[in-house]
């Protein structure tokens, strides 16, 4: 009998790739989406055909109850956030609830329904915040810098506290940043992707940016979705931080993204004051040094591999004629 997964978040970047490879394994996928109006299937659209969808909500513990008793998984992925942190500052209790007592009502409806079932939840390098040491491991003391880091911060330690309290498989992944040609619109990864397609089609002729020396450890999501599914297939539940552990700075992505078109990016770039966050976070760097050696987990695409990926995605997209196909 195949083994059944049950993600939340399965719409966004991660749950769609996160769809793909336990599909690949044989599983049985199913996924909670919320009731709007107007539904956002489109990084799922190619596997609609084989999986099923299951109404339910975060702030609505009884809808997960419901859930979970029906589809009965071996192993839940949370991966469903309020995950744009510029827009916690603007809606700080939202963000709470989604990502505080979201988790919370995940882990109590596991408890209630089945104690058995693996629990993987999606903690964030923005939990490191001012970080008090470089690189950051598993060990490295917490210091939230926005609403959003502390919010996961809560959700992180509420998971270990529900691990230790009922003896329930729960895993906390403490990714650092990933991204991919699916990736929102508002992050600047895929700002500074989409901006350069624009630029080099004549379709735009600047991009706004804030700190161009904020650095961060980018990968393809791809690649950490394989690390959530190797956390659950341990023997024993634990933490693991996941990265790349090479940093770079907006700067640098900005350089490598025109530079794949064969553009000065100074000539196209302007820095916007408004867009620097109130309380920066400057050098977010993970050692997954331990991911490496448990898991046996590598990343595949490199930095540049990863930006080339996501330009060609969007020139594409855009109706551009260049670059390779994308891992999209």
């Amino acid at each position: 009998m195949p083994r059944r997964a049950l993600i939340t978040g399965i719409t966004g970047q991660d749950g769609s790739y996160l769809a793909e490879l336990l599909l690949e394994k044989g599983y049985e996928v199913s996924g909670i989406v919320r009731r709007t109006s107007a539904p956002n299937l489109s990084r799922i659209q190619h596997l609609l055909d084989r999986i099923s969808l299951h109404p339910a909500d975060l702030l609505d513990q009884l809808s997960l109850i419901r859930v979970i008793e029906r589809v009965q998984p071996d192993e839940l992925y949370n991966l469903a956030a309020m995950s744009f942190v510029p827009a916690s500052w603007d809606q700080p209790m939202l963000t709470g609830e989604f990502n505080s007592q979201g988790v919370t009502r995940i882990l109590d409806a596991i408890r209630t329904v089945n104690p058995a079932i693996r629990l993987y939840q999606a903690s964030s390098s923005e939990m490191f915040g001012k970080v008090r040491e470089v690189p950051q491991t598993e060990l490295t003391p917490f210091y939230p810098r926005s609403p959003y880091g502390v919010s996961k911060v809560f959700g992180h330690y509420i998971t270990v506290n529900y691990r230790e309290s009922y003896g329930l498989f729960a895993c906390s992944g403490i990714l650092f940043n990933h991204e991919s040609p699916r990736r929102g619109l508002e992050f600047v990864t895929r700002k500074v992707s989409d901006g350069v397609a624009r630029i080099k089609l004549g379709l735009a002729d600047t991009l706004a940016l804030g700190n161009l020396d904020a650095c961060r450890v980018w990968g393809f999501a791809g690649d950490y979705v394989r690390a959530m599914w190797l956390m659950l297939q341990q023997e024993q539940p634990d933490d693991d931080v996941v990265a790349t552990g090479v940093a770079h700075s907006v700067r640098d992505l900005v350089e490598t993204a025109f530079g794949h078109v064969g553009l000065d990016w100074r000539s196209h770039v302007r820095v916007d004051p408004a867009l620097i966050r109130p309380a920066e976070v400057d050098h977010l760097i993970g050692d997954a040094s331990k991911a490496r050696r448990v898991l046996g987990w590598e990343p595949t695409v490199d930095f540049k591999g990863l930006v080339e990926m996501m330009v060609d995605a969007d020139l594409e997209r855009l109706g551009g004629r260049e670059g390779r196909p994308s891992r999209a």
